[in-house]
């Protein structure tokens, strides 16, 4: 018989619950502040995880130390061949009380009317949906891609195939997209959708991010609430401090990881696309997984690998603070 789990702790007391699980660094976008006006150079196909080592990371992870969420993430995670079969491997994993996995995925939303029906019988239980301007030139010049309709329609694949609830995730950047706040709530609002607005953080391939260009989450909140008033809603660790709107028509997001940071509360590990184990967003360090797997490590190598990699887990990211250095990685080789 299995023992109970174990809680994977950091030195700091905090407890990991949720694992982000990148499926490809490859995205059929090339957003600005994640990949290069020239695009990315992709890892060779062996170099990613397969399936197979992925179900072998998330069962160790959710066996041995009781992890309760699973996100998907890459680049984006739609472009992997096969995706809903690993959504089923995923989705038939069981906590050690016996309760599913809270199996999510985040994407950009282009290929939901084609997979969202798929992905849904799969297993999946939630999505959240990038979309960073509702006006199609500014979309277009963001996302580097002509998509928004594509974008939009994949917002409705995933309300039809039953996903609940529906994210919507909008990064605000200076001089972008600012002015688009009550835009976009009027769109949640309309749509039952939650809008989650994220600070731009210095995670850009081009290394163009700087302050200035941050629209901090309180000056989101205030053009908000001046026309569709907001109360503040109690919550976990989960990044995004929630604020429902007064006359009960949803609620709205906001992830003030500059401004704000969360670092204390956070309860997140990534696993990047080849395997590479990051105990936060910004680590310079990383613990190679994917190494163990090849090498035939079994149950107690992976959870040995993952429990040094927490360990080494630092207190919080000092974005825009003396000694801050910005990892070697851009967000789409992170995983978001």
């Amino acid at each position: 018989m299995r023992p109970p789990p174990r809680p994977l702790v950091d030195r700091f007391g905090r407890q990991v619950r949720d694992l982000r699980v990148s499926v490809t660094d490859r995205c059929n976008f090339s957003c600005v502040y994640c990949m290069p006006e020239g695009g990315m150079r992709w890892l060779p196909r062996q170099e990613l995880l397969s399936f197979e080592e992925i179900e072998a990371v998330v069962r160790v992870m959710v066996g041995r130390f009781g992890i309760e969420s699973v996100r998907l993430t890459g680049g984006e995670p739609t472009v992997r061949a096969q995706l809903p079969s690993l959504v089923a491997r995923l989705a038939s994993i069981r906590h050690p009380s016996g309760a599913p996995l809270d199996l999510s995925m985040t994407t950009n939303g282009a290929s939901l009317r084609l997979l969202a029906g798929e992905l849904r019988r799969a297993g999946l239980r939630r999505v959240n949906i990038s979309c960073d301007s509702l006006r199609p030139e500014r979309f277009s010049a963001v996302a580097r891609r002509d998509a928004l309709d594509r974008v939009l329609d994949g917002v409705d694949a995933a309300i039809e195939a039953g996903f609940s609830p529906v994210k919507l995730n909008v990064v605000t950047i200076r001089g972008y997209n600012d002015d688009e706040a009550v835009d976009f709530a009027a769109f949640g609002r309309a749509k039952g959708v939650q809008v989650r607005f994220i600070e731009f953080m210095p995670l850009d391939a081009e290394g163009s991010w700087s302050m200035d260009k941050v629209v901090p989450a309180a000056e989101t909140l205030e053009a908000i609430s001046k026309v569709f008033p907001l109360e503040p809603v109690a919550h976990g660790p989960e990044p995004a401090a929630l604020y429902r709107f007064a006359d009960g028509a949803g609620e709205i997001g906001v992830v003030a990881s500059v401004t704000r940071p969360f670092c204390g509360d956070c309860d997140r590990v990534r696993l990047t696309a080849e395997g590479q184990l990051r105990a936060c967003l910004f680590s310079l360090e990383e613990h190679d997984l994917r190494a163990v797997l090849r090498s035939g490590g079994g149950e107690e190598e992976l959870a040995a690998a993952v429990e040094a990699a927490v360990a080494g887990k630092w207190a919080g990211h000092r974005i825009n603070r003396v000694g801050f250095r910005r990892p070697g990685r851009s967000m789409s080789q992170i995983g978001g």
